[in-house]
Formats: structure tokens, sequence, C-alpha cells
């Protein structure tokens, strides 16, 4: 039973992580563990470098990634991570590649041609496969391929896999020429979600702080994005990361959804606790890769290597 190594890159509060490492419960629903052990992991926020050492009692370095001196990073079977995707995403101001942050997909290239593992991961937003009618993605891929890595790519609903959210994300996999062959997506199994109601319903009568993080933003209804009310007979729209309070209304239309509902909705465990505050807590998890959504990803990855190793 060999076990993988990950080196983790904008690890966030680790949400992919999670779903790599598996071994969660979530809706009585029981997440096997899988044979993937996060070696190192690197992101910028303060704050979510706390959760994530809190959950995962290990340790992360809180660093901006350019400052990471890379010819000492160890050796791991996998480099994971989620670049920074603000600047390509259709709900922000599309900035791409004319911004620093637009640009830090190539600080996890140098992390991979250092390394060389077998396999990397990486995830982004559908805005990403439009900037520039197409062009950066393609640069991206590119550049990933110059690696020599075979390079596979698929825009995922997250509701295909047990994850009630209207949120649509791009995996990229690369998989190490002359080792391994190229991954193919199709063999990942799809698992419907069930409707938002059934994931957050137990919650909604609760007094703020019955459980962990169970606090709402008060900010009263006004124009732009996130005043809107939820319907519960449906997915709940992409949890986002730069809401600046304005996290969408409960279905019960009374108040704006808690952190912990908002962590349910991207499949969060309820065992998993945000730190250090509520405004804090609703930018990690818009952030974060859905973990029963990674789980998914990261088993058939598993079986994959397994058997082609």
């Amino acid at each position: 039973m060999k076990n993988y190594s990950i080196t983790s890159l904008f690890s966030g509060c680790g949400g992919l992580d999670l779903g790599f490492h598996g071994g969660f419960n979530f809706l009585k629903k029981e997440y096997a563990t899988l044979k993937f052990k996060t070696i190192y992991a690197n992101d910028i926020d303060k704050n979510a470098c706390i959760t994530f050492k809190k959950n995962f009692h290990k340790n992360i370095i809180c660093s901006d990634i350019n400052a990471i001196d890379i010819t000492k990073l160890q050796y791991t079977d996998i480099v994971i991570g989620g670049f920074p995707c603000q600047d390509f995403s259709q709900a922000g101001k599309r900035l791409g590649f004319d911004s620093e942050r637009g640009n830090l997909y190539k600080s996890m290239c140098n992390v991979i041609k250092h390394i060389k593992p077998k396999l990397f991961l990486a995830e982004n937003v559908k805005g990403l496969l439009t900037i520039d009618n197409g062009g950066a993605f393609q640069t991206i891929i590119r550049d990933f391929e110059n690696l020599e890595y075979d390079i596979s790519y698929k825009l995922l609903k997250v509701s295909d896999f047990e994850v009630s959210q209207k949120r649509q994300r791009v995996i990229i996999i690369g998989t190490k020429k002359d080792m391994l062959p190229k991954f193919n997506f199709d063999n990942i199994k799809t698992q419907k979600a069930c409707y938002v109601y059934d994931i957050i319903k137990d919650l909604e009568n609760y007094e703020e702080g019955f459980v962990s993080n169970h606090k709402w933003s008060k900010a009263k209804m006004n124009k732009g994005q996130g005043n809107t009310i939820i319907d519960k007979n449906d997915f709940a729209p992409t949890m986002r990361a730069e809401h600046h309070g304005n996290i969408e209304f409960h279905y019960n239309s009374k108040r704006r959804l808690s952190a912990r509902e908002a962590a349910r909705i991207q499949s969060f465990p309820d065992d998993f606790i945000f730190y250090p505050s509520t405004s804090s807590a609703y930018k990690q998890i818009g952030n974060a890769v859905p973990p029963v959504f990674a789980w998914h990803i990261a088993n058939e990855i598993q079986k994959f290597l397994d058997n082609n190793l």
C-alpha cells in the first residue's frame, strides 16, 4: 500500500488537500482515506494558514510563493494547487495576465520544473477558458507541456460530484512523459448532488453560534452580486471569496447564509473549523476547492497511479 506524497501550492484552508487525504464524513457519508499525504503546503493568506494548521495538524509555510527558495523543496510524487483565479473569473475585472495574480501559474510551473513530480493537478475557474478568446488558456497549457508533461483538462460541474452548487471548474492534470500515460477524465464516475435544502435544512432554525461557524453577515439587501435569495429546490450559486459581506440570502429570506451553511454548500464536514472570524471564513470557503469534489478526482488519480506505476 504505497502512499503518494504531495506538494500543495496555493493551499488556502485546505479543501483540495482534504479531498486528496480523504478519511472524512460529510452528511453521514464516509469518504474513504486515500493514499495521499501532504508533505509541504504553502499559502499567503495568514488566516487560511491558521485554519489549515488547526484542522490538519500540519505545518504550512505562510508566505508569498515567489519568496520561497524552491531549490530547497524536496521531491514529492504529486504537486497540486488552485492558482489564484480572481483575475480570470467572469465575475471579476478579467485582468488575466495583466495582473500579478494572473501570472502566478508560472510559480507553479517553476515548482513542477524543480520537483519533477509524477503527476500534477491545477484547478481554476471556467473563465480561464475564454480570456483573450482562449489565448491565455492555450499559453498556460503550452507552458505546462514544455515541462515535459502530457496535459489533460476538462471543465467539470461540481454538482456532478455530490456538491450542491452551480460551480464549474477547469481541472488540468499533467502526467510525466515516459513514465505515465495521459490521464483520462472519462473514467471518473459522476454522482449527482442533492438540492441545497437537503444540505442545510437542519441548520435553518439553529440560533446564531449554536454550532461552529454558524454566524452570518448582517449586510442589508442592496444591488449587486450576492443580493439574491437562494432557491431551496436547486443547487446553490457559486460560493464566492470576494463578496464583501454580500453572501447570498438564505432561502427563508430572513438572513444571509451563515459561514457554516456556506461550508456545507462547499462540502466541508462540520468538524472542519474556520478561523478566526466569520468574514475570514466566508473568504476561505469561497476560495476553496470543494473537498467532496476533490475526493472523487483524487480517488480516480489514485487508481490511475496504482495501475500505471
